[in-house]
């Protein structure tokens, strides 16, 4: 298998089973909305939703995984017209894909016990709080900090560099490149969602586009797939 093939089998795989985890966490786990709900609420569906939610949350964790070879493979691509942005790109699309991982990490490894500690009819009401508080402690660090403003930001970043390298590559026509570029500037727009004067209650604008622009994300790795297998 070539290192094109490679690229292209991952720009397609990546964004289907990132899409069909979401899909999954939408319906067991009513994702992403319970995110804003209160702490209580999402321990109890968590601890309801069984071995089953976990493993799609293990699954959905493993996609942001996928993308650092995904960057490199693709960064490899590029690299063949001697395009100065690629070493720069690749680093970036790594570390978007360690920094999504540590923000989903927490939900199979770190949520079911605190899930289990708070609904357990022997624990405490001290106990519970207590519970709440770290959950609420590494929601707003790992979840919101990390795995949103740092992921989506280097994920902005990583997508605009690719666009451009597109608009100079012998693999992709120019059309390709300009809606990564769009996409990627969007994306870097999105992770301020919770920074500034938004921190508290969260940019409203931000929160509407991400989901959209993630979409519009997923197409364009597709039809860029799509468009290096057939080439």
């Amino acid at each position: 298998m070539t290192v094109e093939t490679a690229a292209g089998v991952f720009l397609i795989f990546l964004p289907l089973a990132f899409n069909g985890f979401f899909l999954l966490l939408g319906r067991r786990f009513d994702y992403p909305d319970i995110l804003r709900r209160p702490t209580e609420e999402i321990l109890n569906r968590f601890e309801a939703g069984g071995v089953g939610l976990k493993l799609v949350w293990y699954g959905f964790m493993l996609t942001a995984v996928l993308f650092a070879p995904l960057a490199v493979l693709v960064g490899q691509v590029l690299a063949g017209d001697d395009i100065a942005v690629m070493p720069t790109a690749i680093v970036v699309g790594v570390l978007a894909a360690v920094v999504q991982f540590l923000g989903l990490a927490r939900w199979p490894f770190l949520v079911p016990a605190l899930a289990r500690t708070y609904t357990d009819p022997a624990s405490t009401p001290v106990t519970r709080e207590v519970t709440k508080a770290v959950f609420d402690t590494f929601h707003r660090y790992l979840g919101v900090g990390v795995g949103e403003c740092l992921g989506y930001l280097l994920t902005g970043i990583w997508s605009v560099l690719i666009g451009v390298a597109m608009l100079h590559s012998s693999l992709f026509e120019a059309w390709l490149g300009w809606p990564g570029i769009i996409i990627g500037l969007l994306l870097v727009v999105g992770s301020f969602e919770f920074v500034g004067r938004f921190e508290e209650q969260g940019w409203k604008f931000a929160g509407t586009i991400v989901p959209i622009t993630y979409i519009a994300w997923s197409i364009w790795l597709i039809v860029s797939g799509v468009v290096l297998l057939l080439g």
